[in-house]
């Protein structure tokens, strides 16, 4: 059953680069859709029995909604910054809950254990004290002075350094990540996490970044985020239960897991409950 407050959200549906006039079928929350150019190279969407729904086109994404957003698509504004490379990364299937899918890219304690080698590694396991906060006037989660020692940050890293991370969750199903930029001391790499809802325990997640580098290959780029992201597939389709706990009895969290459990909190408050459950079974 699709809540409403989750109903009335963006959620991304497609890549606009390759959009055409033949379209793309896809899912929405249950429901199927087609995403297409119209006559005029716009993007529409359109729903059952034909019914058109809302479009927005942002970050190389069409977006859509099965309900009436009230805002427009959340605001990510070193999509404006000159000099960024803006990279589509694609689109990976997950069979999981898309709110684990989330929670799992703010998760910071598996780096060493699930990214061996690339995002951690032994014996630097330890998670530092971290700040997190729900923003009320950005209605927003976020995560602040995170620290941790990877032995490589991105993929124009050339050593390993201690990277320092800002996660952001302005949306039931997206995620922003703000990371030291190893080429740019003093600037963000952004990397977000686009989740279109396919089902409760389906998902298709679409990555996008925003870097300061104009030397790496575009497509070790891409492979280089894939490859993160296929290690963390492998987790996430093996979690039990799939669907995401908001009852703070079904799951013990430790220190590091407090963004977390500020998600979890946040959802709650808006009654952001398609993919997760709700009581103990």
């Amino acid at each position: 059953m699709i809540d409403d407050a989750m109903r009335d959200e963006w959620y991304p549906v497609g890549l606009f680069s390759r959009l055409d006039r033949d379209g793309r079928e896809t899912t929405l929350m249950g429901g199927p859709i087609k995403v297409a150019l119209d006559a005029n190279g716009a993007a529409k969407v359109t729903g059952e029995n034909g019914r058109v729904l809302p479009v927005s086109v942002r970050y190389g994404h069409i977006w859509s909604s099965l309900g009436e957003p009230k805002k427009p698509v959340f605001p990510i504004p070193e999509a404006d910054q000159p000099g960024r490379r803006f990279v589509d990364v694609g689109v990976v299937r997950v069979r999981c809950s898309p709110l684990r899918a989330v929670e799992n890219f703010l998760d910071i304690a598996h780096f060493p254990f699930v990214h061996t080698d690339i995002l951690g590694s032994e014996p630097h396991t330890e998670v530092e004290d971290y700040k997190v906060e729900i923003r009320e006037e950005e209605d927003e989660v976020w995560a602040t002075q995170v620290k941790f020692y990877q032995p490589q940050a991105a993929k124009s890293a050339s050593g390993g350094i201690t990277t320092e991370y800002m996660y952001r969750v302005p949306a039931p199903t997206c995620s922003v990540l703000y990371k030291t930029c190893p080429p740019r001391p003093g600037e963000w790499d952004v990397i977000a996490l686009f989740v279109q809802p396919l089902a409760e325990d389906l998902c298709d997640v679409w990555p996008w970044m925003a870097l300061f580098d104009d030397e790496t290959p575009l497509t070790d780029l891409i492979h280089f985020q894939q490859t993160i992201f296929l290690q963390d597939r492998s987790i996430l389709e093996n979690q039990i239960p799939r669907l995401l706990p908001l009852d703070p009895s079904m799951e013990i969290p430790t220190r590091a897991d407090l963004t977390s459990v500020a998600y979890r909190r946040w959802l709650k408050r808006h009654n952001y409950t398609y993919g997760a459950q709700l009581v103990a079974q």
